[in-house]
């Protein structure tokens, strides 16, 4: 058992709270991983305003990069000293979905809202009180140390700095793998559309560019973030849905847009009908935010969907395999195709973790991280 330190969500809608912790050492199957860096998602959010249910006491963090510190009984893809990401979805490789090539889909991810370790339902996290405490999404990367099952690690290069390979824990592979795979993925020659320019949004603007879009339409509120989606390979930019559709239908001469990717931080039904509108006939509109989980309602017309053919995708992780995702990724980062530096706007400490969910709610960062001091 060792002592660490991570931040917790006692009830929702409170702040999270930074306290000592103890971790079991891991058992079976399991390693325990000195987190470097973890990103800042709007998944944590939805965990705090309850969008996303979750047991509660929990660890937030999905998105982590560390140092294998101890490996349990079984392990025998990585060892102690070994650099990973972490994945939100871990891969069995046995499901039908892993063997079909969806491993964002295993079906290990069943239970992850209760965000107990994989196979045994127990805790490995626990309060200085003792109290047992989840991890989100059976990771926890909001801790200086966690314990999570080894099918949730990527092994990277050991020359990839840890506080950009954690973006690749979420935010990268769901946005690029938004635009290059989802829904049969951007064509060369497109038009994209992206609504939301954040963390995620950011990285589906880079997937379309990647993927040969002529013209790559950024959709977001606030000017600063439509100036960063130009560098990352945006040609247009619009304020609203609103100004959007006048903007794509100039620009593609009244056919409009082939794909629309939802990146926006809270995914809202009630404008299902203006995003149907931004694409054309066979349009692809892909839905990789987050909705409440208590929504219901969907604004859209149907007649318009049968008859202009137009799809729905719905795209978890970026309808990617992880596994073979990531160090993909990594490799056009080392060759400089797929910048991570640009994404990462402010650091901060485990101490000011609601300060960096404030810059983030507020539209100050693209993506912000936490980095770690390293143990003594």
């Amino acid at each position: 058992m060792i002592k660490s330190q991570a931040a917790i969500l006692r009830n929702l809608h409170e702040d999270w709270s930074v306290e000592e912790i103890t971790l079991d050492s891991p058992k079976h199957g399991e390693v325990l991983v000195e987190l470097a860096a973890t990103g800042l998602c709007h998944s944590n959010e939805h965990i705090r305003t309850g969008d996303l249910p979750g047991l509660l006491p929990m660890i937030p963090g999905h998105e982590g990069a560390g140092v294998v510190q101890e490996i349990g009984p079984g392990v025998d893809h990585l060892k102690v000293g070994d650099h990973v990401v972490t994945m939100f979805v871990p891969s069995c490789g046995r499901c039908e979905m892993c063997v079909g090539g969806h491993q964002n889909l295993c079906d290990s991810n069943a239970s992850i809202g209760k965000g107990l370790q994989l196979f045994d339902g127990t805790a490995r996290h626990h309060a200085a009180d003792g109290t047992d405490l989840a991890t989100e999404s059976r990771v926890g990367s909001g801790a200086r140390h966690t314990v999570l099952h080894s099918t949730a690690c990527v092994k990277i290069p050991d020359d990839i700095p840890l506080n950009r390979a954690c973006l690749l824990g979420c935010g990268v592979v769901t946005g690029f793998g938004s635009a290059v795979y989802a829904g049969g993925g951007i064509k060369p020659g497109e038009t994209a559309i992206i609504v939301g320019a954040g963390g995620v949004g950011a990285n589906a603007v880079q997937g379309a560019r990647l993927a040969g879009a002529e013209q790559i339409v950024a959709v977001d509120p606030v000017p600063w973030k439509l100036e960063q989606a130009k560098k990352f390979g945006a040609t247009h930019g619009a304020a609203s849905l609103d100004e959007a559709f006048e903007l794509v239908r100039e620009i593609t001469h009244g056919t409009m847009g082939h794909q629309v990717i939802m990146t926006m931080g809270v995914g809202d039904g009630s404008t299902m009908m203006k995003v149907s509108a931004l694409v054309g006939k066979r349009g692809r509109i892909i839905i990789t935010n987050i909705h409440p989980a208590a929504e219901t309602q969907v604004n859209l017309s149907m007649m318009e969907i049968a008859v202009y053919e137009k799809q729905i995708h719905g795209s978890l992780y970026g309808s990617t395999n992880p596994r073979s995702a990531i160090p993909r990724l990594l490799r056009l980062y080392r060759n400089g195709q797929l910048d991570l530096d640009g994404l990462v706007t402010k650091t901060y400490s485990l101490e000011q973790i609601n300060e960096g969910f404030t810059d983030m709610l507020e539209g100050r960062n693209i993506r912000g991280v936490i980095e770690f001091s390293p143990s003594n």
